[in-house]
């Protein structure tokens, strides 16, 4: 595409062409100098404190406009540990006998979540992948379950990365021009749930369950729409979280119970958004 066609008519030259010109300007003491790098292509002047407004700008808008030029209209999010191993694989998080054993039992959520992925990969690829596509935080677990259920089908799917101590590298099922890294989590956060059609929610520790009371948050507050949340493992989370009991303490509404759906089995999951989307 002649570069006019895209950006318009401009007679100024463009960023990238004067960074060409930078790197061939003679080494002198002037050149080397702090001072002397453009502005946004200064790491330790773009890392200042003073420039974090900036950088949250820019967290926003990078993914956003990948994501928008790719022609992604919706996602379907899967939440959930990244310690549950796949089905006969090592309980590697496990700190005790009785973190293995439980570990391995909900690896059966593994399973599940990629099989999720895959019903709602077969229905993105009616729309050309612009609708449904599967979104996770791109890591293991029940992350790399997701990318890798859509995978199986030949799907593009979405990995939203954050910087941690202990992280590991993205998982190798989510699409490369669609893994994003983030220093930020609240804009990791508006970036899963700006496109969210169905929450997806399978057991986790403390992440999981951040995540999932920040949605929860958003639709009883009137601040997102309502869509599908889906717990995966009736037993797990009615033990985990008592919303019940939170309703007869008068800490939330009668009724918002509700906004929330229990499953145990993929099949039952995309009934639900079938159903509520009436696909």
């Amino acid at each position: 595409m002649n570069p006019e066609e895209k950006t318009g008519w401009t007679p100024l030259p463009h960023s990238d062409e004067d960074l060409e010109r930078m790197r061939s300007v003679p080494d002198t003491p002037q050149t080397r100098a702090a001072t002397y790098r453009l502005a946004w292509n200064d790491e330790e002047f773009m890392t200042r404190r003073e420039l974090r407004p900036v950088r949250l700008q820019l967290e926003l808008l990078k993914p956003e406009m990948t994501l928008a030029e790719r022609g992604i209209r919706s996602t379907v999010i899967l939440f959930g540990g990244a310690r549950l191993p796949e089905p006969g694989g090592d309980a590697w998080a496990a700190k005790n006998e009785t973190q293995k054993r439980n570990l391995e039992l909900n690896s059966v959520y593994y399973d599940e979540a990629r099989k999720f992925a895959r019903l709602c990969s077969e229905h993105s690829a009616a729309t050309y992948y612009r609708e449904f596509v599967v979104v996770t935080g791109g890591g293991p677990g029940v992350m790399e379950a997701g990318n890798r259920g859509a995978d199986d089908v030949g799907a593009p799917s979405i990995g939203l990365n954050i910087v941690l101590p202990h992280e590991q590298a993205p998982n190798p099922y989510v699409t490369p021009e669609l893994c994003f890294n983030f220093h930020y989590f609240a804009i990791r956060k508006m970036h899963f749930v700006m496109r969210a059609k169905a929450v997806a929610v399978f057991p986790g520790g403390f992440g999981t369950m951040d995540e999932l009371f920040e949605t929860l948050t958003l639709i009883q507050t009137g601040r997102m729409e309502r869509v599908p949340v889906i717990l995966f493992g009736k037993e797990f989370w009615r033990r985990a979280v008592d919303l019940d009991y939170l309703a007869e303490q008068g800490t939330i509404s009668p009724g918002d119970q509700d906004i929330i759906d229990f499953v145990d089995t993929a099949d039952e999951a995309w009934e639900l958004v079938r159903k509520f989307y009436r696909l």
